[in-house]
């Protein structure tokens, strides 16, 4: 499957985790996709174990109209962070509203959470947000990927290679009429 000429969003700040940003960015960019990386700040950002990155937009000035999909990477500093941003969670609300694939890993999910988007939602992330997103209205699920309507989620780094396939799989797809808010 190639995604030339797709655009793929990656919202992130300090304290991703690094493989849950660097694998799927390359598994996209790999078959002919556009990364862009979104951050609530400018400059660069830093991963709890040191890969650094240029920020190319902040989540002020990105518009989900913008990108063809969104990925949001893990780690519990870097999530916790996008959930108490504005701009972020609205970014991340508008991606579902166009009903367009979001692929989420790890704590990742605490953002949608945020950005009332789970409710009747089937996904997985660290088993230590189940409850949480039990609580947001989703079904909790602990499988190594799973797809419902566009949303692609994963539990932890180990489950990159499915988590990228999928990924890869439902933008190559487009937007999905189940995929809303």
């Amino acid at each position: 499957m190639t995604l030339s000429g797709s655009r793929v969003a990656f919202l992130a700040t300090d304290g991703f985790e690094d493989s849950e940003l660097t694998s799927p960015w390359d598994a996209v960019t790999a078959e002919g996709a556009s990364a862009t990386l979104i951050a609530p700040d400018g400059g660069k950002i830093t991963g709890k174990n040191g890969h650094e990155q240029s920020v190319d937009l902040t989540s002020a000035d990105a518009t989900a109209e913008q990108f063809d999909a969104l990925v949001l990477p893990g780690g519990v500093v870097n999530a916790d962070h996008l959930r108490l941003d504005k701009p972020s969670i609205g970014l991340a609300r508008a991606f579902f509203d166009q009903h367009k694939p979001v692929g989420v890993i790890c704590h990742g999910a605490w953002i949608l959470i945020e950005a009332g988007v789970v409710d009747g939602r089937t996904l997985t992330s660290y088993p230590s947000l189940q409850t949480d997103l039990r609580n947001a209205g989703a079904t909790w699920v602990d499988e190594e990927v799973v797809v419902d309507e566009g949303l692609v989620s994963s539990r932890t780094p180990d489950d990159l290679p499915a988590f990228n396939a999928k990924v890869v799989e439902e933008i190559g797809e487009g937007t999905h009429a189940g995929q809303t808010a």
